[in-house]
């Protein structure tokens, strides 16, 4: 099972490791890609400060984040599993989970990302500030940047078995399955019980705590079909629909009575 994640907007500090070895990171196939990001935003944050935040997006409050991304050659490098927080990696609770879950999610998680295109937890990596949605002057806009060589490298990531997709709509445009490998994906929504709408903070905790639950459990569905019978044996109310076509995703709503 390959589970596919959103970053955090918020991230815990770099901290005193040893400096980034892209060499070292999973997805070899998307080192060329990540090389080019990765010199293209320390070189704008080594610059004019106030253009750097005009593209990254960023508020007055989070100049900070300019100096953060001029560093990120020689800032320590910790785990992205320990670098991502915020309230899905926070539900999730990697560092409380026992050792055989732990491997699990090493194996089995991936965290999308506009600086690194995707990640593993184990992936030692400095706290950086680029979303999906920036648009650098050299590169232009990352989500098409990396819509390329996902295309190559992530069928192979995700092998012959289930795929979970739990990524926000900008990082799933960087990469959506098709053909046999959408066959297998299931797309999870978070959605309102009485009134079936979407939720916004409660979706993220509950996919976290989806995860949570299948990683403790050691939970392997093989298919989208296996995977609805796990999480409501899991206690999770959950709708699925099947794809009407052959090559699509399958569409499966967790119902929950919080909205927050």
């Amino acid at each position: 099972m390959l589970v596919l994640l959103p970053p955090s907007e918020g991230k815990a500090s770099s901290g005193r490791g040893a400096p980034l070895k892209p060499e070292s990171l999973s997805l070899p196939g998307l080192g060329g890609a990540r090389q080019a990001v990765l010199a293209e935003l320390v070189e704008l944050c080594s610059g004019d400060e106030d253009k750097a935040r005009e593209v990254l997006g960023l508020s007055e409050g989070l100049r900070g984040e300019v100096a953060k991304n001029a560093g990120l050659l020689t800032a320590g490098a910790r785990p992205a599993g320990e670098i991502y927080t915020g309230v899905l990696y926070d539900a999730l609770g990697l560092a409380t989970l026992d050792a055989a879950a732990k491997r699990r999610a090493a194996r089995s998680l991936l965290v999308f990302s506009g600086l690194w295109g995707a990640v593993r937890v184990a992936d030692r990596i400095p706290s950086y500030r680029c979303s999906m949605g920036v648009k650098l002057p050299g590169l232009g806009a990352l989500c098409a940047h990396w819509r390329t060589p996902m295309a190559s490298v992530l069928p192979e990531a995700a092998g012959d078995g289930l795929v979970l997709d739990l990524r926000s709509a900008a990082y799933a445009a960087a990469w959506k399955p098709k053909g046999e490998v959408a066959g297998r994906t299931a797309s999870v929504r978070v959605l309102h019980a009485p009134t079936r709408k979407v939720v916004s903070h409660f979706n993220k905790a509950t996919k976290g705590r989806i995860v949570r639950s299948l990683l403790t459990a050691g939970a392997a569905p093989g298919s989208p079909a296996e995977l609805v019978e796990v999480l409501r044996e899991l206690g999770y109310a959950v709708e699925a629909e099947a794809p009407a076509k052959a090559g699509r995703a399958w569409a499966l709503d967790v119902l929950v009575d919080e909205v927050h």
